[in-house]
């Protein structure tokens, strides 16, 4: 065999992080180790993976190619090295989950899945919804938990479970008390809201379809807990997942806006890489999954 599995880590650490002396440092290898078991790499097989762009190396086209080959070799390495030593599940999971999941239900679930797996070593990485699907796409990681929708061809997508966006106030807010708040009455509020590229900004957006371009955007903040206490503050109105506005309705520092003419329901979605190879860890990942749909 002309390569190595350490010579595969060195290329797949250097893909994702376009240094190699990030890689080394990623792998606990002096840099030129890393460049060494690179170099050798490309000489056995007389290739360029990687173009040099100023002090950045990206994956050539051949590179690009053979990285979902290299991803799944060493994934199914950490599992025939698991089999074979016969011990826990020990293997590794790089989450990536957008705002709300991320922050109200991705964090307890990793709680859970390590008191089931202690061995597992889960990462989980916040962001939204586009940036988590490139990085999925990328082989950055292993499984994306997104409130969005994408359209990808290298991006499998499976239902999860039904969430919903909630118009909501503060409880001194005018329309507060209202039973049915109308479009004439959205029209006329300042909205502080998510930014473009999150699930949710997708959701409320096509919710809004008709009047949406006579709504006034006031803000468009990253963070669901920056809106929350935006609208306390009674700067606005807002539109966020019911999930991350339980806790404030249950103590009464924000109120729901009833807006029953607008469709407000979404999918949660999983994301994986259609060639992503499906390891102990990540099949036991989708079982909890399945179990807390």
């Amino acid at each position: 065999m002309k390569y190595s599995l350490r010579q595969l880590e060195v290329f797949l650490a250097t893909a994702r992080r376009e240094n190699i002396s990030r890689a080394a440092e990623a792998l606990s290898m002096s840099q030129s180790a890393a460049s060494g078991a690179l170099k050798e790499l490309e000489q056995q097989f007389s290739v360029q993976l990687f173009d040099r762009v100023g002090k950045r190396l990206q994956l050539s086209e051949l590179g690009r190619e053979i990285r979902p080959h290299a991803e799944n070799l060493l994934a199914q390495a950490e599992a025939f090295q698991q089999i074979i030593g016969g011990g826990e599940l020990a293997g590794s999971l790089r989450l990536g989950a957008t705002l709300t999941i991320g922050n109200y239900l991705a964090v307890p679930m990793i709680a859970a899945f390590r008191d089931r797996y202690s061995g597992a070593d889960v990462s989980l990485h916040v962001a939204n919804t586009e940036t988590i699907a490139r990085r999925v796409a990328d082989f950055e990681l292993d499984l994306g938990m997104i409130e969005g929708e994408v359209s990808h061809r290298s991006l499998q997508t499976i239902h999860w479970r039904d969430d919903e966006l909630q118009v909501f106030c503060a409880p001194g807010h005018p329309l507060a008390k209202r039973r049915h708040v109308t479009d004439v009455q959205l029209k006329q509020q300042r909205w502080i809201v998510r930014e473009r590229g999150s699930g949710t900004r997708q959701v409320f957006e096509r919710a809004m379809s008709g009047i949406l371009a006579d709504l006034d955007i006031d803000m468009e903040l990253q963070h669901t807990e920056a809106i929350k206490r935006a609208v306390e503050a009674g700067l606005g109105v807002g539109c966020l997942s019911r999930i991350s506005l339980r806790e404030a309705f249950a103590r009464g520092s924000l109120v729901p806006m009833a807006v029953p003419q607008r469709d407000f329901r979404r999918q949660l979605n999983l994301i994986l890489h259609r060639d992503k190879f499906h390891s102990a860890t990540l099949r036991h990942w989708l079982q909890l999954c399945t179990e807390q749909s």
